[in-house]
């Protein structure tokens, strides 16, 4: 390589910590830089070295891509890649390749350092709405130029099937590197069997993408795909943040329903209309359901493995209309700042149904952005003031659906709670990253196991063991626990021996609309038959 290429090189990546240049026979020819501190190894370890061999495995298809997809003055990326291990931390770094015209073939490679990812695949719609929204308030910020491309592989759904199970599986994998690789910083995801989502860098029209897309592939000429892009730029003149990105939400959720014919036209500006007149129906709606204690409660009984599965207490959940899961309408609420009153309306319904059963103990959901608030703590306060007979039976059930920004003041509410003679549980422990801090921080009385560490712990293995762990963790702590979705008496024998100390699940009966005892149990062997019981002697 001459020295005007190393200066043209410099240029093209100024900012870079660490420079290579790859040849076309896959080798590291040229390593300029801050090698050690990126990579782990110094610039004469990794001279010479398998470029392969330098990328973890995870992200080497998107990688492959982002290499086949170069042409001469064209620059790629930039993509997060994870470093082959070396002994140390996780390395990510920063990849943008740029193919010198003139060069033989060999891409050059600019890497900083950058914090690993959390996913080394396509993001689910959850995961990708996040990191979309960094990304727009990022762009805001810098004047970065991004846009959200919304990609419809026709055909795709019918050539999975065509091609078999492990044609398909190699289908998917190199599908997905390349749609890593077009993407920006790795910011891509699969809403659909056949409709895909990511960050790009604006400049290129949305067609040039798909055709790019196609030629990657590389599919037999009787294998055809149709694939189809629309391309919004994320940017707004005149809306706020956070109704940008519910308009990106809205675009998202638009593009899943109805495909591309549904995307909203133009601009993010255009979206965000459209988003805020949906906005505004959804609050109607809501409103009028909250206002009219629209809803109705059911309740799923939870049993004590120590008390030879006696009916302990009831799970109260919410239903709006229909038996579908509330988690959509939920979800609603917390974004347009309704799921207060939610709570509150929920807490109201279940302390009228305490006092109208002087038998039934239950446990009610309370939102992490509703518990911190002072105006439930107070609307709570005087309910328990107007009917006294209903502490000792109420129980708070912390959900992590939406995030706790101040542990301090949950924590106080909390303990307001617990000396009105009410208990608390964490609800769907290990669910959310926040797990931890939030039995570190909160004083608690019952922590609820999330059902994916239950559903395989029959077999034994990883789960079996974390539960087992956290079973001792929390008893160390006076804190007892509570296994959901137990739904086979091996299940809740296995739930047993780890000591956990309640269970709830289908094993048990599934949410009626009064509290209904737990079902009569088959027993495993050694063990007595569980009985209905149809009352609780305190919460025990």
């Amino acid at each position: 390589m001459s020295l005007a290429s190393h200066r043209l090189l410099g240029f093209a990546f100024a900012s870079a910590d660490l420079l290579l240049e790859v040849a076309t026979n896959g080798t590291i020819a040229v390593a300029i830089g801050a090698s050690e501190a990126i990579s782990g190894a110094p610039e004469t370890v990794v001279n010479g070295r398998p470029w392969k061999e330098f990328i973890d495995a995870r992200d080497w298809p998107m990688v492959q891509a982002l290499f086949d997809g170069s042409t001469p003055g064209r620059r790629g990326g930039p993509v997060v890649v994870s470093l082959a291990a070396t002994g140390g931390p996780e390395r990510a770094a920063a990849l943008s390749t740029f193919c010198l015209p003139g060069n033989d073939g060999a891409i050059s490679c600019a890497l900083t350092r950058a914090a690993p990812r959390t996913t080394h695949g396509l993001h689910d719609k959850s995961s990708f709405e996040a990191v979309t929204s960094t990304l727009f308030e990022s762009a805001q910020q810098t004047g970065l130029d991004l846009e959200l491309s919304l990609v419809e592989m026709g055909g795709l759904a019918a050539l999975r099937q065509k091609v078999g199970p492990d044609a398909a599986k190699t289908l998917e994998e190199r599908l997905t590197g390349i749609l890593l690789a077009q993407s920006y910083g790795g910011a891509a995801a699969q809403l659909t069997e056949d409709r895909f989502a990511l960050v790009r860098q604006q400049g290129e029209p949305a067609d040039g993408m798909t055709k790019r897309v196609l030629s990657l592939l590389a599919l037999a000429s009787d294998e055809v795909l149709t694939p189809q892009a629309s391309s919004i730029p994320l940017r707004v003149d005149a809306a706020s943040p956070g109704q940008a990105i519910r308009a990106i939400r809205y675009s998202l959720d638009t593009f899943i329903k109805d495909g591309l014919p549904g995307v909203p036209p133009g601009t993010l500006d255009d979206a965000v209309t459209q988003s805020v007149k949906r906005t505004l129906s959804e609050v109607s709606v809501l409103q009028k359901a909250l206002n009219g204690r629209d809803f109705r409660l059911i309740y799923q009984p939870v049993v004590d493995l120590k008390a030879n599965s006696k009916l302990h207490h009831h799970e109260v959940l919410v239903r709006f209309g229909d038996d579908a899961s509330p988690f959509p309408m939920i979800r609603m609420a917390e974004e347009l700042d309704l799921i207060q009153l939610l709570d509150i309306a929920v807490v109201e319904r279940t302390v009228q149904k305490l006092m109208a059963d002087t038998s039934a103990h239950l446990a009610v959901n309370v939102s992490g952005r509703t518990i911190v608030n002072a105006d439930f703590m107070g609307a709570v306060k005087r309910l328990l003031a107007a009917y006294p007979a209903a502490k000792k039976r109420l129980m708070f059930e912390l959900t992590e659906s939406s995030a706790i920004d101040d542990l301090g003041q949950a924590d106080r509410h909390l303990q307001m709670l617990r000396a009105e003679g009410c208990l608390v549980c964490l609800d769907d422990f290990g669910a959310g990253a926040a797990s931890l801090a939030y039995l570190q921080h909160l004083s608690l009385d019952i922590v609820k196991i999330d059902g994916r560490y239950i559903r395989d712990i029959e077999h034994g293995g990883r789960q079996s063991t974390f539960i087992k762990h956290l079973v001792n963790m929390c008893g160390e702590m006076g804190v007892k626990t509570l296994a959901e979705m137990v739904e086979s008496p091996e299940a809740e024998d296995a739930v047993r021996k780890a000591g956990v100390d309640y269970a709830q699940g289908w094993l048990y009966g599934p949410g009626a609309d009064s509290p209904q005892p737990p079902i009569n149990l088959a027993a495993p062997a050694g063990r007595p038959a569980a009985r209905r019981v149809g009352a609780v002697e305190g919460w025990g």
